[in-house]
Parts: C-alpha cells; sequence; structure tokens
C-alpha cells in the first residue's frame, strides 16, 4: 500500500483539502479528506490524470515544419505523408517514446493512438504484421503511459480511389484482413486494442460495417473538412455521418474525432445512439479546420472528450481550456462550460476504454496528476480556475496505474525526453 497526501485534490463532489489517498497496486483504495499529513506529499492541486483521446505520435515530427508556405490542410497532408514514408518500426519506436514522454510531463496518463502506418514502404506487410503496433506498444511501456491502440482500417486514398504510393502502407487490402491482423494483437495491464474507420473517405460504404464489429472503442475522423462532406454528399447522397447511421456504425461505442461540420440531424443522430465526440482543438485551428458544435453536441446527449491530434501542441491544460475559448468565440458568449464540465471532457478515459479511469475514488485506476499552485501562471488562482490558468510546465507529479512516472517536473523513466526528440526528429528529415 502506497498513501499519498495531497494538500488539495479535485474529487468526484468538488475540491478537498489534506486528502489522502492509499493506493494498492494500480488502484485507489481509499480516500480521505481532512487527513493527518503522511506519506508522500503531493502540493497542489492533485487532479485524476488527463485522458488523450487522439493522438498521432508521428505528427509530432511534423510541429513548426508546415508553416514556410502557407498552404492548406491537403498540402499539409501532402508533408504529413512525406513523414509517413520515412519510418519503420524502430525509428517509430524511437520517435514515440520521446512523444509518450512528452504527453506524460503535460499530465496526460492514457492515450488512444489513431494508428494507420501499418506495413512497410508499398504496402509490403513486415515479417511481424503488427510491428508497427508492437512498437508503440513498447514506446507507450518505456513512457509510462496506457496505451490503447486505435488500429485504423484505411483501404482507399478516397472515395472510389485506390490508395498512393504513400497509403499502400496504410491498407490491409479489406476489413477481412484488417480485423484478421488486429485480431493478433495482446492485451497488458497497460495496453488495450481498439478500432477505427479512418474517415468515410478511406473506407468504402459496403466495409463500414465490419469494421465496427468489434466490442472495443471505435473511433472515427467525421466530417473534419468541409471537402469531406461535399465529397460524401456526392457519392452516397448522405453526409458522412447519415452514412455512419444508415451502416449501423453509430453507438456507445463511437467516438467521433473533429466532429466539426455538422448538421442539424448528424448532432440529433450522434446524441440518440449516445456516441462520443473528441475534440482536438489546438490541431483544429492548426490546420484551420474551423470550430465544432461542442456544447450543442454536449446538450444532445453526447459525451465529449480530448485530444492533441497532431501533437503541434501536447498541452492537456491548452485543450482542455480550448474548448471553452473555441466555443465563445463562435458564440460570442461566455461560460459555455462549467469546470466541472471542462474537466469531465479532460479525463474521459472511457473514450479508449479505460472505463476504470479518471476520478479520485475508491475502486479507480490510479492515476493522478499534481498541479503546482505557485507558478507566475497558478499563484493567485482559485483552485478550481486551474484549468483556465495552469499549462503543462506546471504538472510537477504524475501517477499512472500506481506508479510514479513524474517527480517534481521530471520524468523518471526517460532522461531528458527532449533531447531524445530533438535527435529523432532531426535524423528523419535527413532521411
Amino acid at each position: 500500500m502506497t498513501t499519498y497526501w495531497c494538500e488539495r485534490a479535485w474529487l468526484p463532489d468538488g475540491i478537498a483539502d489534506a486528502v489522502r489517498i492509499e493506493v494498492d497496486g494500480g488502484e485507489i483504495a481509499s480516500v480521505t479528506a481532512n487527513a493527518p499529513r503522511e506519506g508522500t506529499v503531493l502540493s497542489g492541486l492533485t487532479l485524476p490524470g488527463f485522458a488523450n483521446g487522439h493522438s498521432h505520435a508521428f505528427h509530432r515530427a511534423l510541429r513548426g515544419r508546415t508553416h514556410h508556405d502557407r498552404g492548406t490542410f491537403w498540402t499539409w497532408r501532402e508533408r504529413m505523408y512525406s513523414l509517413a514514408s520515412r519510418l519503420d518500426p524502430d525509428s517509430y519506436y524511437r520517435l514515440a517514446r520521446g512523444v509518450y514522454a512528452e504527453m506524460v510531463l503535460a499530465g496526460y496518463t492514457s492515450v488512444g493512438e489513431f494508428h494507420y502506418l501499418h506495413h512497410a514502404p508499398g504496402g509490403k506487410p513486415y515479417a511481424e504484421p503488427n510491428a508497427m503496433g508492437e512498437a508503440l506498444r513498447q514506446a507507450a511501456r518505456d513512457a509510462g503511459i496506457r496505451l490503447t491502440l486505435l488500429d485504423t482500417c484505411y483501404l482507399a486514398g478516397g472515395i472510389g480511389v485506390e490508395p498512393d504510393e504513400v497509403q499502400r502502407r496504410f491498407s490491409d487490402g479489406s476489413a477481412t484482413k484488417w480485423a484478421r491482423r488486429v485480431g493478433e494483437l495482446r492485451e497488458d495491464e497497460t495496453f488495450r486494442v481498439g478500432g477505427a474507420i479512418h474517415s468515410v473517405r478511406a473506407v468504402p460504404e459496403d466495409q463500414l460495417s465490419e469494421v465496427a464489429g468489434g466490442s472495443g472503442p471505435l473511433h472515427i475522423h467525421l466530417s473534419e473538412q468541409r471537402a469531406e462532406n461535399e465529397q460524401c454528399l456526392a457519392a452516397y447522397g448522405r453526409t458522412p455521418t447519415g452514412l455512419l447511421h444508415d451502416h449501423g456504425v453509430l453507438g456507445e461505442r463511437l467516438t467521433a474525432v473533429h466532429a466539426t461540420h455538422l448538421t442539424a440531424e448528424d448532432i440529433q443522430r450522434l446524441g440518440a445512439a449516445r456516441s462520443r465526440a473528441c475534440f482536438c482543438p489546438t490541431t483544429e485551428r492548426d490546420l484551420g479546420d474551423g470550430i465544432g458544435p461542442a456544447r450543442t453536441l454536449l446538450d444532445e446527449g453526447v459525451r465529449l472528450s480530448l485530444g492533441s491530434d497532431s501533437n503541434a501542441v501536447v498541452d492537456a491544460f491548452e485543450e482542455t481550456r480550448a474548448l471553452e475559448l473555441n466555443e465563445r468565440l463562435a458564440s460570442e458568449k461566455r461560460g459555455r462550460f462549467t469546470a466541472e464540465e471542462l474537466l469531465a471532457a479532460a479525463t474521459d478515459h472511457g473514450a479508449v476504454g479505460w472505463d476504470e479511469v479518471g476520478r479520485l475514488a475508491p475502486g479507480a485506476g490510479a492515476d493522478l496528476v499534481t498541479v503546482g499552485l505557485g507558478s507566475v501562471r497558478t499563484a493567485g488562482i482559485e483552485p478550481s480556475g486551474v484549468v483556465f490558468a495552469a499549462s503543462g510546465a506546471d504538472v510537477r507529479d504524475v501517477v499512472v496505474a500506481g506508479r510514479e512516472i513524474v517527480r517534481d517536473g521530471v520524468h523518471q523513466l526517460i532522461d531528458r525526453p527532449e533531447t531524445v526528440l530533438a535527435k529523432e526528429i532531426e535524423a528523419l528529415w535527413q532521411s
């Protein structure tokens, strides 16, 4: 049994002082407020670990390298494809361990990796068919973060378009072959497997239901770009959400990533199905995607989560407050979400299959993030204002599954993650 004494902690019924949290293995055994000071002291405000509901780890190598020629989402995508063509299992492992270490330092304790870099260049399978996914598993283990591999089905280069040279790395040829390969993955204590439909552009209509036939979390890029909606309407006479509805894909397992350009009927259908929507505000603004209808979706019954997506920014607090601040810009009104609603979205580990994680309560997974309240950013704030004031730089201590991963702002498993990232990213672009 390990005992933590939190100066303050955000419990399910609010913020409490002098909170003792006892951890047995990877689970919280007890939580007691107004407790005597004993055990490991966590100074500041302790929160449940943050959930990164949507990540493309390799996109981290694009940070600061896509802004020279202005361009569009589609020209950005060409740069991303160039990067994808350079990776192999060894280089992806080395890059991802730095990326996942950065995430833990920023307060994330789980990540849903939307993974479609499956095969060697040209589409030839590796001797180990899941070599790229296994590289991510090992990288996450090294970095001390829970990983859900959202293994992604990606079969087409567009509606009715064959995959191009780079995209052939992403394709298994059919949903049946994709499912067979995914079935070879084995879960462990900090690794789980889910599925994903890359988009309605990348999976033909007649194979959507087969990809959606599993039992774990299921994600999809949905209506991220207006062009996606226009192509889907032209090909199928329905919006992407309408197409998913007609093929039985909507449901409680589904998380719609971005959900930016939705019709009123789309929103109603997602709500009726009790689906989730994962917003990725820093990427959506980096790519010029637009501002999605987050408040309307929540009011309609859609559960919200958050992700870092392209990892142009890795900061759990930045994503969290952006959900509110984007809504203010779109609606020209303040106070669109309460602090409690923002925290609930930020700690929704259920979106990536960790239903037991995301609250400081007995029986929950022992994921704790402690934020300092004495920095120039957080000095003088009310504790509940941490979601608006703090940054990843204010994260002092992180416990994942009962294991201390960050202490006093230093990663305990990977020495100098910034050096790891600099070395691996430079090597990729020189290759």
